[in-house]
């Protein structure tokens, strides 16, 4: 595994979007939605950053599985407990690759009625877009490699890491081989 940024390079990023963040909005109240569970620990770092009123909600996206190969996603919208209608809504996800998540959350949430819709991602992963759309706020962009720490995971590990790393090919070879079910060991 190999540090691609650091605790210290996280929070100045963080800063520096949560200060774009605040000058797009300008003062105006702010319903801040959550994508599970890979954003939380951004979710927590950039609202405290930010000096509006706001709101916080949850929502939960994952890809159905169906044998072995992923199906569509999977979004939990039912995790809102409070209206975004006429509000301006900003969604908070961890990283973006394919970019799949936002480009198929975005519709659900803006057929809820908020004033606008837009988004924030720690991660921009340099050449996997596969849709018409970029984040409008990202903290970084890194090149093509899987990542984990910062409320990133593999396997459901290396979320609570406070740094960026970049998992070596063969560190997923050799998990994939000792653990080929995908179970903690």
């Amino acid at each position: 595994m190999k540090t691609l940024l650091t605790e210290e390079q996280l929070g100045e990023g963080i800063r520096r979007m949560a200060g774009e963040i605040k000058k797009h909005y300008q003062g105006r109240p702010l319903t801040i939605v959550g994508v599970m569970i890979g954003s939380i620990v951004l979710l927590a770092d950039l609202i405290r950053l930010l000096d509006l009123p706001l709101r916080v909600e949850l929502v939960q996206a994952r890809k159905n599985h169906a044998g072995t190969r992923p199906g569509p996603l999977a979004i939990d919208v039912d995790l809102l407990s409070g209206s975004i209608q006429s509000r301006d809504v900003l969604l908070v996800d961890d990283i973006f690759d394919t970019g799949r998540t936002l480009w198929e959350l975005i519709p659900q949430i803006d057929e809820m009625g908020p004033t606008s819709v837009r988004s924030a991602v720690l991660l921009c992963k340099e050449g996997r877009c596969k849709v018409a759309m970029k984040p409008d706020f990202a903290a970084f962009t890194i090149p093509n490699e899987f990542v984990v720490g910062y409320g990133l995971d593999y396997r459901d590990q290396y979320r609570n890491l406070p740094y960026l790393a970049a998992l070596e090919p063969h560190e997923i070879e050799d998990d994939a081989k000792n653990n080929p079910a995908g179970n903690n060991a």
